[in-house]
């Protein structure tokens, strides 16, 4: 986490141009730190015994985009990542893992983008609501495309597969996505670089 803090706040502190630009670079440069990050960060997972392949480390940097540059940034990161580890590294196995993931990750940096920036208030309810939304979404997109490309019945990609692949196996990564995001996103409102915003007390709550 710190090393993600410190990364955002370089960036943002050497990019020096006019406001629009600077915004539009910003993005650009954080949406690949995110990708950097995906790319990078399960092979430090992998090395925890048991629940290494649970943390669903590539959702992470997923989410973050999403949440810090936008929709846009998040699905084209959330959709490039898999295949560019394939190509990068072998993994994951893009038939149907990869292509699955693909869809799955575009539609988490999608919706929690989409969902938060369309938010009233800025806070950390709204960023669990957008959260929470994003990744049901993202694991029935995730199952549609398994669907698509395995199709139904004994052979192929049945309801107890969804289960295990979308909730019971993924407990350990929902848990860490649900308590490491928001840390991250209440640190940097506090260092400016991300704005909460909270409705503001009614008149009378003020008098009295």
């Amino acid at each position: 986490m710190s090393y993600i803090l410190l990364k955002i706040i370089i960036i943002r502190r050497f990019i020096k141009v006019d406001t629009k630009k600077k915004n539009q670079v910003l993005k650009l440069t954080l949406a690949a730190m995110f990708m950097a990050i995906g790319l990078v960060l399960p092979f430090f997972t992998g090395q925890i015994p048991r629940i290494g392949k649970m943390l669903l480390p590539m959702h992470i940097p997923v989410l973050l985009c999403g949440l810090i540059c936008g929709w846009q940034y998040g699905l084209a990161v959330g959709f490039i990542l898999p295949p560019l580890r394939y190509v990068l590294f072998g993994m994951p196995v893009m038939f149907p893992t990869g292509i699955a993931m693909a869809f799955e990750l575009a539609a988490y940096g999608l919706v929690v983008g989409l969902m938060y920036s369309r938010s009233r208030w800025k806070c950390v309810i709204a960023l669990y609501r957008s959260m929470i939304i994003a990744m049901l979404a993202g694991r029935v997109v995730w199952g549609i495309v398994e669907i698509i490309l395995l199709g139904l019945g004994e052979n192929g990609f049945t309801w107890k597969m969804f289960l295990a692949g979308a909730f019971l196996n993924a407990v350990p990564g929902i848990i860490l996505q649900l308590v490491l995001i928001p840390t991250v996103m209440v640190a940097l409102n506090k260092t400016g670089l991300v704005h909460f915003t909270q409705k503001a007390q009614s008149p009378q709550k003020v008098r009295s």
